[in-house]
């Protein structure tokens, strides 16, 4: 039997959401699987380090895919062609875009429709590709695959898909992640910010991240605390307006605020591990990965209490409004200013996190793309 697996955002140096997503799920899938052929579809010159076996045939197909006139020419003429050529049984698209003139079986990933909810995060050219072909994408899929429960229901309701058709295989987080010594986070404290504790965030500046009005909170929470603590942000380095630069520039203590840049896992494990919370007060998510790895690693959550944060969380993180800065804020203070509560939600996440690993989710995953290969 031959998979074909759409492989474009394994990227080295560049891993966010969907590569990661891809990495961890089809490594274990490819490596516990060796009787089966995949073949992986890249858009660009690979890096041998995602061959993961000998059972895996990699195609690099051209032009690389990067702009919505890009997609439909690589998915729907080049996949399309690469599909018939190497006599593929089943296409599994790890970051939902699929082929729409191929009748091979499909299995799609939708991790979330933000897009449908906050258009105007988007560029133009984006926005009016998602919102025209991933309601396409759901109705050619021969199966669906979502990452929470909250993305399933609103797959359903926005693309009106029957909920038989939708499978979900939740997030996992890193197997590094997991807790520090004490000498090990003060080791840590001292490397970033002078030995002073420190919230962090990690991910993405994007505006469904709601990180102007988490920098507004932790301004807010400075001011009304004197407190010494940090914030890190780990990821993007730079904002991309002028007007979130020049906000930025009007914060009260813009000088308490790290930003590192992209870091390797290792470091990021350490900065999360070491932190006296993980703030992720996005005001939309498909699931959040950085909270089951903050869990992981016995350090507190705060998050949004929309779309799928709750149902990551459950009770065992700090829940607040995203729209508030005040909420926002508040809880910055409940958190710092009681010790049993961060020992107790320590001990819920840790306890939490054991629900959500890769290796349910690619055995789940597994499933589907057996269920395509037999029918």
């Amino acid at each position: 039997m031959n998979i074909a697996v759409n492989t474009r955002f394994l990227l080295p140096h560049k891993m966010e959401g969907f590569g990661w997503f891809t990495f961890e799920v089809v490594k274990r899938i490819v490596e516990q699987h060796p009787k089966y052929n995949f073949f992986f579809f890249f858009d660009r010159q690979f890096d041998e380090k995602f061959i993961f076996a000998d059972n895996v045939t990699p195609v690099v197909l051209f032009p690389p895919a990067r702009h919505p006139i890009l997609y439909k020419i690589w998915f729907d003429f080049s996949v399309t062609r690469a599909l018939k050529k190497y006599n593929i049984d089943v296409f599994f698209s790890p970051d939902g875009y699929l082929s729409l003139k191929t009748n091979v079986k499909q299995l799609s990933v939708i991790h979330d429709l933000n897009f449908e909810h906050y258009p105007q995060d988007l560029p133009s050219a984006l926005r009016k590709y998602y919102r025209t072909y991933f309601p396409r994408f759901a109705k050619k899929a021969e199966h669906i695959i979502t990452v929470s429960e909250f993305s399933k229901q609103d797959i359903v309701k926005q693309y009106h898909i029957d909920e038989s058709k939708i499978t979900v295989a939740h997030n996992g987080g890193s197997d590094k992640f997991q807790p520090l010594t004490v000498s090990k986070q003060l080791e840590v404290k001292k490397r970033y910010t002078n030995d002073n504790d420190y919230f962090v965030y990690v991910g993405a500046l994007h505006a469904r991240k709601n990180t102007e009005r988490l920098l507004q909170a932790f301004d807010q929470f400075k001011s009304e605390t004197n407190s010494e603590l940090k914030l890190i942000i780990v990821g993007e380095k730079l904002f991309k307006s002028e007007k979130d630069t020049s906000d930025f520039e009007k914060l009260t203590h813009k000088n308490d605020v790290v930003f590192t840049g992209h870091l390797p896992i290792d470091n990021v494990v350490e900065l999360v591990a070491s932190a006296k919370a993980l703030l992720l007060v996005s005001y939309f998510e498909g699931f959040g990965i950085p909270l089951v790895e903050a869990m992981r690693c016995g350090t507190p959550v705060i998050t949004s209490n929309v779309t799928s944060l709750p149902e990551v969380v459950d009770g065992c993180g700090l829940i607040v409004d995203p729209f508030s800065v005040d909420d926002i804020s508040q809880a910055m203070e409940t958190l710092i200013s009681d010790d049993e509560l961060q020992k107790s939600l320590s001990e819920k996440g840790l306890e939490r996190s054991k629900l959500f690993s890769w290796q349910k989710s690619s055995e789940i995953i597994w499933g589907e793309i057996e269920k395509l290969l037999i029918d």
